[in-house]
């Protein structure tokens, strides 16, 4: 029987829960800012780490906006999503879906273009050098405006056929989902598919707002939703994917230790859970370290793991007969190495 790290990297998986501008190693930080004359607000690699020591959300979103400052360029965006998805091939990633945070480019006075096409391009380089399929959700930032989230979409009417699906992210507690309700709409009736973060450090109610008022396809975090019995009842038989970030949580003081994360409850309750990296950059891990971190410490055994591999196809926005395809080669793979 192979080791578990060998059996979590060889699974084959999706990634449903990934931001792009969340991969930005302090690495790239200076790289980017020297080749973009950018100054950041660091002396060495080192006291950008020293720097990830966060209390809460807000913490680490103050840390990621002054980070992104560096990506300036076209070949910014191809060179950092490149990166996430050579790494992610190794840790057995057949298909990603990335969320990217167009607001937090344009207000800089970056082009649309300048973002959305260098991951496009990145993308197509992922599929001819990897085989990896790969989807893009724009994200709304939830501490704008409406109008502000508007303007955006407008402004990805030239790419819509080329991306999958809107979110929701940013500071969640005091930006409801119900905020969205109307700019949601208008992205369904282009076609696209529809997904949020709630219920991380927001009330179940906003998980309810999700699921009602933008009528979502996906929950991104959802952990709170066990503090209510009737929603969870809902989201098991209405089968809700709920994408997970296992180290994320901890980072961000969303559980104490992973010991007390809830992965493991989620699963024996029926919940559609996956386990996702989020911005793992900056929460030590990508995603086959979240895989391998919650398993120590929930002790899930290979039957949950490959469920939450399962779970990462049929949660995806893959087109059925893709999404049948990766599930036979998941069983084939189980199959040799059970």
């Amino acid at each position: 029987m192979i080791d578990l790290d060998a059996f979590i990297r060889g699974l084959p998986k999706a990634e449903l829960h990934l931001h792009i501008e969340g991969s930005l190693e302090p690495e790239q930080m200076f790289a980017f800012a020297r080749r973009n004359g950018v100054a950041i607000p660091y002396a060495s690699v080192e006291d950008v780490r020293a720097a990830y020591a966060f209390g809460n959300l807000q913490d680490f979103l103050d840390i990621y906006y002054a980070g992104a400052d560096v990506l300036r360029t076209r070949q910014d965006f191809h060179d950092l999503a490149m990166a996430y998805f050579d790494r992610v091939a190794a840790d057995g990633v057949v298909h990603a879906e990335i969320m990217f945070d167009p607001q937090t480019h344009t207000m800089r006075g970056i082009p649309f273009a300048d973002v959305i096409e260098g991951l496009l391009s990145a993308m197509a380089q992922a599929q001819g050098t990897h085989g990896m399929t790969s989807a893009l959700i724009l994200s709304f930032l939830r501490h704008l405006s409406e109008e502000d989230a508007f303007e955006t979409l407008a402004a990805a009417q030239p790419w819509l056929d080329r991306i999958a699906a809107v979110g929701l992210d940013s500071s969640e507690m005091g930006h409801p989902p119900k905020k969205f309700a109307r700019v949601f709409a208008a992205a369904a009736r282009h076609g696209l598919r529809l997904v949020a973060h709630a219920g991380e450090e927001g009330p179940p109610d906003y998980v309810w707002q999700a699921l009602d008022l933008l009528q979502v396809d996906r929950i991104d975090h959802g952990n709170r939703a066990l503090e209510d019995d009737a929603l969870v009842k809902r989201l098991v038989d209405e089968a809700m994917t709920l994408t997970v970030c296992s180290l994320s949580n901890l980072k961000l003081c969303v559980v104490d230790t992973l010991a007390d994360h809830p992965i493991d409850h989620m699963l024996a309750l029926g919940l559609h859970a996956t386990i996702n990296s989020d911005d793992p950059a900056y929460f030590g891990g990508y995603i086959a370290e979240n895989y391998r971190a919650i398993a120590l410490a929930c002790h899930l055994d290979r039957p949950q793991l490959a469920t939450l591999a399962r779970n990462s196809f049929t949660g995806s926005f893959l087109p059925k007969d893709a999404i049948t395809v990766h599930l036979k080669r998941l069983d084939a793979w189980l199959a040799d190495h059970s």
